[in-house]
């Protein structure tokens, strides 16, 4: 299974602020233990670089990836700790590029048509929707599988355990990124007991 099949068979793709290193393999471990076998490692903290290596190098099992991810410097810096994936808010062509130079997949983010025909321009076909609440949500994603019949979304922001089934119902989403069962409070408690059982939950949801 290569990178991408990876990315999207999980379906859901925590998205993780981690302050302290120290966090990083047992909360890997919780989320692989709880059938999420993703990490996205916003670039939200200085020690996201960190955090990505000891994932990449401590629990092979997982799928690391590096998220608010705002330009190429950042990609090199995630590149090099072993990250396998690229989110980014927004569309910025030299991210996208420089991610494709270093080999990794690119996920940016885009809610216009503007912006999607931009991604596809660059020749990419999967977008981050975000922040999905803010831009109209389910409805949204649904009219804008119309005119763009071969874009696949990843919606985020405002995605939680009461939503989730709504958005992966949609034919035109490959998989959801989401917070709820990665709260910085929970990780910065050290509760990874917490995490492995709300991932849990949440695969259980959409498996039903």
């Amino acid at each position: 299974m290569d990178t991408l099949e990876r990315l999207t068979s999980a379906r859901i793709i925590p998205v993780v602020v981690v302050d302290d290193v120290a966090h990083a393999v047992p909360l890997a471990r919780a989320l692989v233990a709880g059938g999420i076998p993703v990490a996205e490692v916003t670039f939200r903290t200085a020690a996201a670089p960190d955090v990505i290596r000891a994932m990449a190098q401590e629990v092979p099992e997982i799928l690391v990836g590096a998220g608010t991810v705002l330009n190429a410097g950042q990609v090199d810096q995630a590149a090099d700790a072993g990250a396998q994936f690229i989110v980014s808010p927004g569309f910025l062509p030299s991210v996208v590029e420089r991610a494709k130079e270093r080999g990794l997949i690119v996920v940016p983010g885009a809610v216009t048509p503007s912006e999607i025909m931009a991604a596809l321009e660059a020749g990419l076909s999967i977008v981050k929707f975000f922040p999905a609440n803010v831009y109209g949500g389910v409805d949204a994603i649904a009219a804008l599988g119309a005119p763009f019949g071969g874009v696949k979304f990843v919606p985020t922001g405002g995605v939680s355990s009461a939503n989730l089934g709504e958005y992966l119902a949609l034919p035109n989403v490959i998989a959801v990124g989401g917070t709820w069962m990665v709260k910085p409070a929970l990780i910065r408690a050290g509760d990874f007991v917490a995490v492995e059982n709300l991932s849990r939950e949440a695969v259980a949801s959409i498996a039903n």
